[in-house]
């Protein structure tokens, strides 16, 4: 029986009946196909059909339920199909046929072996260990070498008698070796990384020590010293050479481009001055603010040139700077103190309280929640907000009287500055001082962490009047030395000669003496000629 589409909506129509009572007539099949109307083929329609089947479709169920059932073995179906394309794509594990040999003739093995040592190390020039016959005898003992030449270098920390011993020098050469370098210089002044070409001679007999041939090293900038045995069976001596050394200082200036850091490195300036030069002058102008291209720039370096061609570049001099109608800035280092005074004698600002580390406070001397216990409590210091590993200085001159765990505080410093006033930098990540030593203004003395009760990296920097906790941001003092009299005419006249010193000129190679051409020129004929000139 077929039931037209109506059927389903024969609440809403009226019924037809064949009478009072009766029930509706049935409709035949060629009037049911004539009265409904069969939509269209779509695409769309049948493209949801077919995602709705395959999302209803479970083809990786769960093996270990349901075992039996239709549904599982369809899960079984996939898991041995899928295992047998992975069995079908392996891959194979057939040597990879090798590029074809090069062709080697009797002419390309010989100047192979021409140039070949390994052979020779194995023991034949075949390549290959010679089988041992009973002609083949066991030495009672292996041979040393005649000499040994190795290079020693001075380790900081270490002396100079402990450095010879460990390169195998005997007791007594030891002890005659610092004898005569002790006689040009003091021990104490080899730096350490100062390199030792040392030479030992054949053992006197098996397990003795080998006798110390010759040392020869450069003791100073000016001064190298060879030890040796120089004539046959004769003692341990000493030769000195005196190395020529100009001392002219060296004198950067030049034009302020993009970057004050960037055009005194193009203009020829060592590194570690720039940065002298910049870290002296940020005390007197703010270099992000007040400097501006074509400003001019001046600074002095202590300079050695050696006439064997090293150079060595000191500390900072004479700090300048030029800014058209702006003030000049002239400073220059003075006194056993090493400090730099403006051109007037007035001192460098000490005393002057500076920022342990650049960023902004978060968090002021006083009263407050405290972020971890929860509670109101005092909080008797500053906090600065500064990033993991940002080094923290000094805020002025003074001595480390605490250095390491200190409670809630984590990683502490705490600074002595007068008979009163004492800091604390807490929550520190690395500690770089140690407790009792002195440190100046402007000193790392270690970077910000997160320890002890911390929410996150930074500072808390304390400070303390006779033991009492006040507000950092309170304090301010500053004292300025002033050279007057004598001494102030001795530093302008000081500070007129440094001024006179021709930029670059130190740079130039130290012009070689009359005795100096005269050990270097040739002594064979054939090394006077001159090489060919190209064409």
């Amino acid at each position: 029986m077929y039931t037209s589409h109506a059927d389903s909506e024969e609440s809403d129509r009226p019924q037809a009946t064949g009478g009072p009572g009766q029930p509706a007539a049935a409709l035949a099949h060629d009037q049911i196909l004539s009265a409904v109307s069969v939509p269209a083929f779509s695409w769309t329609d049948a493209r949801e059909r077919l995602s709705h089947r395959i999302a209803k479709l479970d083809l990786a169920p769960d093996l270990g339920s349901e075992i039996g059932s239709k549904r599982w073995l369809r899960g079984l179906g996939t898991f041995v199909g899928l295992t047998a394309a992975a069995l079908a794509f392996w891959p194979s594990f057939a040597p990879l046929e090798a590029a074809a040999p090069a062709h080697i003739d009797d002419a390309v093995r010989d100047e192979y072996r021409s140039q070949m040592i390994l052979p020779l190390a194995l023991g034949a020039d075949s390549g290959r260990h010679m089988g041992a016959t009973a002609l083949v005898e066991p030495l009672a003992g292996a041979p040393e070498r005649p000499t040994l030449d190795m290079v020693a270098t001075l380790a900081k920390g270490d002396s100079f008698e402990r450095m010879l011993r460990r390169a195998g020098v005997g007791r007594d050469d030891s002890l005659r070796v610092a004898e005569l370098v002790a006689g040009a210089t003091a021990l104490s002044d080899l730096e350490p990384g100062t390199t030792f070409d040392i030479v030992l001679g054949r053992r006197p007999a098996p397990g003795a020590p080998r006798p110390l041939e010759s040392i020869a090293f450069r003791a100073r900038f000016d001064l190298e010293l060879d030890i040796g045995r120089f004539d046959e069976g004769a003692d341990l001596s000493l030769s000195k050479k005196v190395i020529r050394v100009d001392d002219t200082p060296l004198r950067i200036r030049g034009t302020v481009g993009d970057s004050l850091y960037r055009s005194a490195r193009a203009a020829g300036a060592p590194a570690s001055a720039v940065q002298a030069y910049l870290k002296t002058l940020g005390q007197y102008v703010n270099l992000d603010r007040d400097i501006r291209a074509g400003d001019t720039f001046d600074f002095v370096v202590a300079h050695r040139r050696a006439a064997t061609g090293e150079r060595q570049a000191g500390q900072l001099l004479y700090a300048g700077l030029d800014r058209g109608e702006q003030p000049r800035v002239q400073l220059m280092r003075w006194g056993s103190d090493g400090e730099f005074y403006e051109a007037s004698g007035v001192g460098e600002q000490r005393g002057g309280l500076m920022a342990p580390v650049p960023g902004r406070t978060t968090s002021r001397f006083g009263m407050r929640r405290h972020p971890i216990l929860g509670y109101r409590r005092m909080h008797s210091g500053l906090d600065f907000k500064a990033r993991y590993g940002t080094p923290i200085v000094a805020v002025t001159d003074g001595r480390v009287t605490g250095a390491g765990r200190m409670g809630g505080c984590g990683n502490t410093v705490r600074l002595r500055h007068d008979a009163s006033l004492d800091t604390r930098y807490c929550h520190m990540s690395r500690v770089a001082v140690n407790r009792g030593q002195s440190v100046r203004r402007g000193q790392v003395i270690g970077y910000v962490g997160s320890t002890g009760l911390s929410t996150g990296p930074h500072l808390h920097y304390e400070m303390y009047r006779n033991g009492r906790a006040i507000d950092p941001s309170s304090v301010q003092y500053v004292t300025r030395a002033q050279l007057a009299g004598a001494e102030l005419r001795r530093f302008k006249d000081a500070l007129a000669r440094i001024k006179t010193v021709e930029p670059g000129a130190a740079l130039s190679e130290l012009e070689q003496t009359a005795a100096e051409v005269a050990a270097t020129e040739p002594v064979r004929e054939i090394d006077k000629l001159a090489p060919p000139k190209r064409s």
